[in-house]
């Protein structure tokens, strides 16, 4: 595999750009070497700018359900570029994605647009603050909301402490008032709720969660914690920026029979493009300005571009509800492969799958949460990572990072990745 350009376009970027890369992950650093340059995508491969090619199981982090570059989303844009890029003012494209959306997702009744899911788990937080007049938040260790101040937080040395920085400029303040349950056990949250009563607003969690790699919220655990909620006048967001439709028409809240009172939304709501969404009950988002006093603003939120796309994505989703059943296919036939090469080679590593979003944990304990994730062996899996590299096969740079499959994916495709996943376990 060549990689001469991408070392020296890496080398280049390391002098202008912190770290070479303008998001951590890319970065490698949890699996070593270099990061690939890219430098286009169709349907479900990947071409860097060495020339090589490669089977993506990254799709830009899921967004790209229907593979790279699909031709309707870019026929939306070039439609929409012709009418402007941006305006600074309200399209009725916004009135037509606020009401697919509402359409698709029974429980959202109003919505706000913003530009990133970071934006909307923010500002889904602090519309919760409002609306209850509490100030404390409970978050799971292991889900990852974006990069605010008061989700860069990870436990305490014991279940009823308060969350300590992960990042520095993250301040005492902001970790005091997160608080870090376990996720799937509904005891630490009770825990938490009695040692902070009426003080706590929202409860927000990845109901699936895709950011300490695939693992889902238990049936009982998740309709206790809604249940606990509704009780304690706990607003309960759910982070579908990754999951949600992705997963279902509905999301996450759809295959688990949750109802959440506020969602956040990404990746698939831009078709591609930088985008993100909250929403729910209406009396709750009523409270945003300018209709309400909680304030949040987005010069270019809404902007014409990412709603063309998007529109284009959630259309194609509505008038086709079949993708679905393909992705679980798909999905299923891909973990059926990679379970048979550790069979082959006498491993029983954990392979998490809900429909077309996947993880294999190099450990042999069921992974159910944050601790028994973090049990998986990451030099295996950076070993495993740079051999499929090696046959390409593109697999998230980082073990606790869930892969995507798209509707583009080709049983060819499928039968090539089990291939070198065999391949790749044998060589370790």
């Amino acid at each position: 595999m060549k990689t001469e350009k991408s070392n020296l376009l890496f080398e280049e970027a390391k002098k202008i750009i912190p770290g070479g890369v303008n998001s951590p992950v890319r970065a490698f650093k949890s699996v070593g070497g270099n990061p690939i340059f890219m430098q286009y995508g169709n349907g479900s491969k990947i071409f860097d700018v060495d020339g090589n090619e490669y089977i993506d199981y990254i799709g830009s982090w899921g967004p790209h359900l229907f593979g790279h570059n699909p031709a309707f989303i870019k026929d939306a844009l070039i439609h929409a570029i012709e009418n402007g890029t941006s305006f600074g003012a309200p399209t009725e494209i916004e009135i037509q994605m606020a009401k697919l959306i509402c359409e698709l997702v029974p429980s959202i009744e109003m919505i706000r647009m913003v530009n990133s899911g970071t934006e909307a788990t923010m500002s889904a937080v602090r519309v919760a603050r409002g609306y209850t007049g509490k100030d404390k938040i409970i978050k799971f260790e292991g889900c990852y909301h974006g990069h605010g101040d008061f989700f860069l937080i990870k436990a305490g040395s014991g279940a009823l402490t308060f969350g300590v920085p992960t990042s520095p400029g993250v301040t005492k303040g902001n970790a005091a008032d997160t608080l870090i349950a376990d996720f799937n056990n509904i005891d630490s949250v009770k825990n938490l709720i009695s040692a902070n009563k009426n003080e706590i607003a929202a409860v927000i969690i990845e109901p699936i969660v895709g950011n300490m790699g695939t693992v889902k919220a238990k049936e009982d655990f998740i309709k206790e914690l809604r249940e606990i909620c509704s009780n304690e006048n706990i607003v309960l967001i759910f982070d579908e920026v990754m999951t949600g439709f992705r997963l279902a028409k509905g999301g996450a809240q759809e295959i688990l029979g949750v109802t959440p009172d506020l969602t956040t939304f990404g990746k698939i709501i831009g078709g591609g493009l930088p985008v993100g969404a909250y929403g729910g009950k209406k009396e709750i988002m009523e409270l945003v300005s300018p209709s309400g006093p909680v304030y949040q603003a987005g010069t270019l939120s809404g902007n014409p571009l990412a709603m063309s796309a998007g529109l284009a994505a959630l259309n194609f989703i509505k008038n086709n509800p079949d993708i679905y059943n393909k992705l679980e296919e798909k999905g299923n036939y891909l973990e059926n492969g990679i379970k048979d090469g550790l069979k082959i080679i006498g491993k029983n590593f954990q392979v998490n799958r809900i429909g077309s979003m996947m993880t294999l944990f190099f450990t042999e304990e069921e992974v159910v949460d944050y601790n028994s994730a973090i049990k998986s062996d990451t030099k295996l899996y950076a070993k495993y990572f740079h051999e499929l590299l090696n046959n390409g096969i593109y697999f998230p740079p980082a073990q606790f990072e869930a892969l995507f499959i798209s509707t583009e994916h080709s049983i060819k495709d499928l039968d090539k990745t089990i291939e070198a996943n065999l391949i790749a376990l044998k060589n370790l």
